[in-house]
């Protein structure tokens, strides 16, 4: 996936009212970190190996100078992985939330219901596509921002994130790292429900990084 459509859907997470936002790109030739860097200089990004640290503020054209910067990048043909490590989302005005019918008192912890999750998976699984539903819109971009590890993506029409999972053949999070998010979420009160969209097992990949599935007409 490009750069700019990577932010995008990072931004379709955290909404238009964000105030600053701490990224990552993780450059995939080692060779092109430099030009990459490049690409992006004008953001001033920090550099650990191959991975460049970015902050961006949403005032003053940031938010516009950044996807131009990460077209430049797109255009020069530099792949890589752009995340979402942090992000300041102001609070939403006191108003009565939008509620998920089905999910208006889910009692189970995030990290009980992840636990369960993983125990009724199939043996030698590989890659998951999981969803996390939550109980109000307000807790979007707070869910996002705790479980940025997993490059969470909001599910269209539903009050949800949706994540990759791997047993680490694959891309996407560690099951480990996912329960630590969902630790993060719970300690701030956030409750929701957890269930598994699509899941592989007993495959190997070839040249590939794994599989592709395709929710509402998108790749995901």
């Amino acid at each position: 996936m490009r750069a700019v459509e990577q932010w995008k859907a990072i931004e379709g997470v955290l909404g238009a009212t964000w105030e600053d936002v701490d990224l990552t790109f993780t450059v995939e030739d080692a060779g092109s970190v430099d030009r990459a860097a490049g690409a992006l200089g004008p953001l001033g990004p920090g550099r650990s190996g191959n991975v460049l640290r970015i902050h961006v503020q949403n005032r003053a054209g940031g938010r516009e100078r950044l996807v131009n910067l990460l077209r430049r990048v797109d255009q020069n043909r530099l792949w890589g992985e752009l995340e979402l490590v942090g992000a300041t989302v102001p609070a939403p005005p006191p108003e009565s939330p939008e509620v998920a019918p089905d999910a208006r008192e889910p009692e189970i912890s995030l990290v009980e219901a992840w636990d369960a999750l993983l125990s009724e998976l199939p043996q030698g699984w590989s890659d998951v596509l999981a969803e996390l539903e939550l109980p109000s819109t307000d807790l979007l971009p707070r869910a996002a921002l705790l479980g940025a590890p997993l490059n969470p993506a909001r599910a269209p029409g539903e009050i949800a994130l949706r994540f990759r999972v791997s047993d680490g053949l694959g891309y996407g999070v560690s099951p480990g790292m996912a329960r630590r998010c969902f630790e993060r979420m719970e300690a701030e009160g956030i409750r929701g429900r957890i269930g598994v969209l699509e899941v592989v097992a007993d495959a190997r990949n070839v040249a590939t990084q794994g599989p592709v599935w395709r929710v509402a007409g998108r790749s995901v």
